[in-house]
């Protein structure tokens, strides 16, 4: 992991605040060069400090509008080929794996209740897992965000 100065800081700051911002209209907000820029982001991209590129989608918008965590107890001395099984499942779109009572939470998306309890079914199938409770997601109400902690490590850098 790459230590964070204030310039890479305020760099994925501006990052945050406009994702789509070229190297040139960041040089130029941060009053840096476009080599700077360019190296800085290079640096940061090797020091694994983005987690992807890939473009947030709607699951709603591809015809998967219920969308469920799935908290699942497995046997431990099996998770990596459990966590590989149930990542083959195509309605899995996220998964964590977790201390305490819950081994995994996993995020589903599916086209209604059957469709839900089929994946369920399936998750629930994968050799090693012993319990699964699935609960829906009603809504977001706090979005994915690292505005404040950036602000704090802002303030401490």
């Amino acid at each position: 992991m790459t230590t964070l100065d204030r310039t890479d800081l305020e760099l994925l700051a501006a990052l945050s605040d406009e994702p789509r911002a070229t190297v040139v209209a960041l040089a130029d907000r941060l009053g840096l060069s476009r080599n700077t820029v360019q190296a800085r982001m290079t640096r940061l991209e090797r020091g694994g400090v983005f987690l992807s590129f890939q473009r947030s989608i709607s699951s709603t918008a591809l015809g998967f509008p219920l969308e469920a965590v799935v908290s699942v107890g497995v046997r431990q001395s099996e998770l990596p080929r459990i966590i590989s099984e149930i990542a083959r499942i195509p309605e899995v779109v996220q998964g964590h794996g977790l201390s305490g009572q819950v081994d995994l939470l996993i995020r589903v998306a599916c086209r209604d209740a059957r469709h839900l309890f089929d994946t369920d079914a399936r998750i629930l199938a994968v050799e090693g897992v012993e319990r699964t409770e699935t609960s829906l997601v009603m809504g977001e109400v706090i979005p994915y965000r690292l505005g404040g902690l950036m602000e704090l490590a802002r303030r401490d850098a």
